[in-house]
């Protein structure tokens, strides 16, 4: 029996692409990886295969001599007890999303602990996976035992942080019908502070809240200051903004500290970010756009729908890559066709009807 490769090129969308292939049991051969670069393929993605090795069984990781070309045979999803050591070079947050994706459908619960740097300005951080992404989550039935501790917080470029990811593992998904985004009702936030003065977390606060406050009365802002241990090797501080609607949809936005940059510019770019990302609409917002679509595609053999403000880059090439993996297509309709400028739309597809075969019952 021959095993059905894809090929793919280059570096880019590799995480969504390993992703895909666990789940849809196809091997994959991404080639070219940034050939002509003095560098070839990167610690984090070395890092990344090591991790999807340790979180299956039976996965086959081949890497070319030259570094520029890798062949991945899926194994399946084994879950349990998974430690891993992630490179300075990226956050935990590179590796958390695409665990997030496939940890449902493992054969036992998943109890991954992680360590190295948890924000920066690159990937999303650990406050807002833990806020924003494991609630994606819920909206298609994953719920009980769902959890993200953040045990120490790392700053790059030190690290030193330690988050731990636990994970129920289900059946099937529901089908998910969420079309209504609402109006934002509540604006929620952390700011945390490793290894400066714990006014820093204060002074992101008020600044956020000189901005936010003429939109919103109910407003809350947590200072988190981590001290000890506990604040990872190096100084840092950053603010995490969430919105929510009325419907539950959550729009999401971070800033992190720069060099010679202050709190009050933290908060400035957070809360304006916040502000652009509820201006662009849908019940998603794009950090989560794929996380989204994926799950509808897994879900029951049912229509799943659901509105989004303009798909980013990553988002359509997701859309192709779902194709490829699962020939599954989307149904994309303008949510205002009378009005040429409306980015918003809706998103609709037949689901596969995934399975979960590997669970083990109890």
């Amino acid at each position: 029996m021959t095993t059905q490769v894809l090929n793919f090129s280059g570096h880019q969308y590799l995480r969504q692409r390993l992703v895909l292939s666990v789940l849809s049991g196809k091997s994959v051969r991404i080639d070219k990886i940034r050939q002509g670069f003095l560098s070839d393929i990167s610690d984090y993605e070395i890092s990344l295969l090591q991790l999807l090795e340790k979180a299956t069984n039976g996965t086959v990781i081949e890497i070319s001599v030259t570094g520029t070309a890798v062949l991945f045979k899926p194994g399946i999803i084994s879950g349990g007890l998974v430690t891993h050591e992630c490179p300075l070079s990226r956050t935990v947050g590179y590796f958390l999303e695409p665990l997030i994706m496939l940890a449902p459908f493992a054969k036992i619960p998943l109890q991954c602990t992680l360590r190295g740097i948890t924000t920066d300005d690159m990937d999303l951080s650990v406050d807002l996976i833990r806020t924003v992404t494991l609630p994606h989550l819920q909206l298609f039935g994953i719920s009980d035992g769902l959890e993200l501790r953040i045990k120490k917080r790392g700053a790059p470029p030190g690290g030193g942080g330690q988050v731990q990811f636990l994970c129920p593992v289900v059946k099937q998904i529901k089908t998910i019908n969420f079309v209504e985004p609402g109006k934002i009702k509540r604006i929620r936030g952390i700011a945390h502070a490793v290894r400066v003065s714990p006014q820093f977390s204060n002074r992101m606060i008020d600044a956020c809240r000189s901005v936010l406050n003429r939109y919103i009365p109910d407003i809350y802002l947590y200072s988190d200051v981590y001290k000890g241990d506990e604040s990872g090797k190096s100084p840092g501080y950053a603010l995490s903004l969430l919105a929510e609607s009325t419907t539950s949809a959550i729009h999401c936005a971070e800033a992190v500290a720069k060099p010679g940059g202050t709190p009050e510019d933290v908060a400035l770019l957070a809360s304006r970010a916040l502000l652009s990302e509820i201006r662009r609409g849908g019940c998603i917002d794009r950090k989560h756009q794929s996380l989204v679509l994926l799950m509808m595609v897994l879900g029951s053999e049912d229509v799943g729908r659901c509105r989004m403000g303009e798909a980013s880059p990553r988002t359509l090439q997701f859309l192709q890559d779902i194709k490829t993996f699962f020939g599954t297509s989307f149904k994309v309709v303008s949510a205002n066709p009378a009005d040429p400028s409306c980015k918003e739309s809706f998103y609709s597809c037949y689901g596969v009807g995934y399975v979960n075969i590997n669970r083990t019952l109890a």
